[in-house]
């Protein structure tokens, strides 16, 4: 096992809860627009297919992710379990952002996720569509950061 710093609860094997709570915090994380802080829920050996990049380890993961986010303005992520299973767990997301010339999108996906006995994400395999929408189309309007828990999620939203 590895050492305390990385050990991420809740663990698996996951309840229907704890699987809840893991999607929580993978939004709360990925709300940060933090690469660092992110890459540290990643094993150091992760495996990553984000559209078409693939990402071997975790310092590879922490790239893709300031990338990201630098493309991403005002990014704001909202996750929902799917299912979950032992060291598993599927999620359907959408989040919204504007590109540097204000074009508003939502993308849309899925996520399967595997984790270690230390609840680090060992594997990652995401598939993601982008819908060009109007500003005035948004429906994700809480400040940057973490979702407000009064805020609604996706199956609320409609999503």
């Amino acid at each position: 096992m590895s050492s305390n710093a990385e050990v991420r609860p809740p663990l698996p094997p996951f309840t229907r809860e704890s699987a809840i709570e893991k999607v929580r915090l993978a939004e709360d994380g990925w709300n940060s627009r933090d690469p660092q802080r992110v890459s540290l829920a990643y094993t150091l050996d992760t495996q990553w297919r984000n559209r078409t990049e693939f990402a071997c380890n975790r310092e590879e993961a922490r790239h893709f992710l300031a990338r990201k986010w630098a493309k991403e303005l005002d990014y704001r992520l909202i996750k929902e379990l799917w299912a979950f299973t032992g060291n598993r767990i599927a999620v359907r997301y959408a989040y919204e952002w504007h590109d540097d010339s204000g074009n508003w999108f939502r993308s849309y996906g899925n996520e399967n996720w595997e984790f270690d006995e230390n609840g680090l994400m060992a594997n990652r395999f995401a598939c993601i569509n982008d819908k060009p929408i109007k500003e005035s189309e948004r429906k994700f309007h809480w400040p940057l950061g973490r979702r407000p828990d009064e805020h609604p999620g996706l199956s609320d939203l409609g999503l």
